[in-house]
């Protein structure tokens, strides 16, 4: 068994002992990636794509697209073709934040290395400071019901669950989530919020957890309520969107304030993806602290369908077999499964904005691909409003989006073909 390295100090979680660790000044986001000729021409090329494509600028269009090419001893190679991607340019990740919030998760339980602390020990959350909320334990036959690490990653996975991310958010506690996150190689990336209507005062204190043995049903584990006592800079200043928002049940007439929410650029979203997809092509620093069961179990509910993973919470027909795979399948119930493609991903939807980070494989079609894409369709600028061009403009295009370089994937030539092995085929992992 790979040794893990204990990089997340116990004494971290206490007030009195918060690291001395301070962002860097000059991280500060590089300027706008050249286009690649070649995405420039696939998303010319096709008509469907061109009322959003001709209009970029306005759609605040990313798009990163990582061909994938292997030699005859199956290792990858990976060329990578961006489309107007700048870490300048503001967008909300919404959900996309859940993705290193559920692997450093696994990687606290790891390095904290209690008996008895596992992915499947029940869990209990207090409330001590305004904000709040419990999450007690739960005690139930079903297993899927039972709040433990493991069942808030499969429910932010699987459905995108907002409060399981806050339950593991409050895990990590502000602080050591994003140090770690820069030790990583992302500097810039701040997850400083729940998804709750908390103030950033209320973020940075995180609630006492305590957690059991899931055989003996003894405390394993407690962890105090924890509190960031220096508030992180934010590398883009200030950041307004809209020219309105609204707040109260009212038109606010003036722009939402996006300066302290949470900020994950397309292209460091993309690469923590392709380190739990690729881990032997991530350079050692950026590795994560995960046993090879955690890759597994990470990678099956990344790519699994709520239905499809037999979770018992998610079998109503709300979650239907295309559910959260926006590049290729959009968002309708009634779309049918290509049976032989598998897609990675994790999505986001807020304020207008619409993303998707994914990685696709089809062994019958000897394709795989990484493909990242975000765009804001928010017609009126107003923020909060609850009127956005999801539906007619977003979701259909990033269907098509995916589609088009699926089907030019399959046509694309290599210089050898080997047989993508079914490394990512969707195993049980409990």
């Amino acid at each position: 068994m790979r040794r893990l390295l204990l990089w997340w100090p116990i004494l971290a979680l206490l007030p009195s002992a918060a690291p001395q660790f301070r962002f860097p000044a000059s991280a500060v986001a590089p300027a706008q990636a050249k286009n690649s000729p070649l995405l420039d021409s696939l998303l010319r090329a096709d008509a469907r794509l061109l009322p959003v494509v001709q209009r970029a600028a306005e759609y605040e269009l990313q798009i990163i697209y990582t061909q994938i090419n292997r030699d005859q001893q199956r290792q990858p190679r990976f060329v990578t073709h961006t489309f107007r991607v700048d870490e300048r340019q503001y967008f909300n990740p919404a959900s996309l934040v859940k993705l290193p919030t559920a692997i450093l998760a696994f990687e606290k339980l790891n390095t904290l290395r209690q008996p008895g602390l596992t992915r499947r020990s029940p869990m209990a959350t207090g409330a001590v400071f305004r904000c709040q909320t419990p999450a007690p334990y739960i005690t139930s036959p079903d297993s899927d019901r039972i709040n433990t690490v493991g069942n808030y990653v499969k429910r932010m996975l699987l459905v995108s669950d907002n409060q399981a991310y806050n339950r593991l958010y409050e895990f990590l506690g502000q602080r050591p989530l994003n140090e770690r996150l820069a030790q990583l190689g992302y500097p810039t990336a701040r997850i400083v919020r729940r998804f709750a209507p908390c103030d950033t005062v209320a973020n940075r204190h995180t609630n006492p957890i305590e957690f059991r043995d899931p055989v003996t049903q003894q405390v394993c584990y407690r962890q105090p309520a924890a509190f960031n006592p220096r508030p992180f800079s934010f590398p883009l200043g200030r950041v307004t969107k809209g020219h309105a928002h609204q707040a109260g049940g009212r038109i606010i007439p003036r722009p939402y304030d996006f300066t302290t929410a949470n900020y994950l650029p397309l292209q460091h979203c993309t690469d923590l993806l392709k380190a739990i997809i690729f881990p032997e092509a991530v350079v050692p620093t950026q590795r994560f602290h995960l046993f090879p069961n955690d890759y597994t179990f990470l990678r099956q509910y990344l790519q699994q369908t709520p239905h499809a993973s037999q979770y018992s919470l998610y079998t109503s027909a709300r979650y239907f077999d295309t559910y959260k795979k926006y590049l290729y399948y959009g968002r309708q119930p009634t779309s049918r499964l290509n049976s032989s493609l598998y897609i990675y991903n994790v999505v986001g939807m807020s304020h207008g904005y619409l993303a998707d980070v994914a990685y696709f494989t089809d062994s019958t079609q000897h394709v795989e691909f990484m493909l990242s894409a975000v765009l804001y369709v928010n017609k009126d600028g107003i923020i909060n409003d609850g009127s956005y061009e999801y539906e007619s403009v977003g979701l259909p295009f990033l269907a098509t989006l995916g589609q088009a370089i699926y089907s030019y994937e399959v046509k694309r030539p290599r210089a050898s073909t080997p047989a993508i092995s079914d490394t990512f085929t969707p195993k049980p992992t409990q």
